[in-house]
């Protein structure tokens, strides 16, 4: 008869195939890591240059305004002082809704594509 199997018997015998077990999940886990940081890099990029391009628009369209004010209230001072104003405005109101507009926003997407990516892991564990 055989010798009555218990759980250090079964670790014994199968050493090898929980080893590999083992090692394939590290491996799974490191690629869903990669994976993902990967595309946060990526979307970190293009919001840097998209805000690189928000900031020359706004500056150029600071410019434009600051001249068209001026020849209209025949002032450098004036036109440029209006338009500092306005946009000390427009800075205000984003710094009071940060959170709101950018903030949650943001920290939204990224827990999204975090479980996004988790959900097409748990899906291709499946099939």
């Amino acid at each position: 008869m055989s010798e009555p199997e218990n759980l250090g018997s079964f670790f014994r015998a199968n050493k090898d195939l929980v080893k590999d077990y083992f090692e394939t999940r590290l491996e799974i886990f490191r690629l869903s890591a990669v994976r993902t940081v990967s595309k946060s890099a990526g979307n970190f990029v293009w919001i840097i240059i998209s805000l690189f391009l928000l900031f020359l628009i706004i500056l150029f369209a600071g410019l434009v305004l600051s001249f068209w004010l001026s020849e209209i209230t025949h002032s450098f001072i004036e036109g440029f002082g209006i338009t500092t104003i306005f946009l000390l405005i427009i800075f205000t109101v984003l710094i009071v809704f940060r959170k709101k507009w950018f903030v949650d926003p943001i920290v939204q997407m990224i827990v999204e594509r975090s479980t996004e990516d988790l959900v097409d892991e748990d899906e291709t564990q499946e099939n």
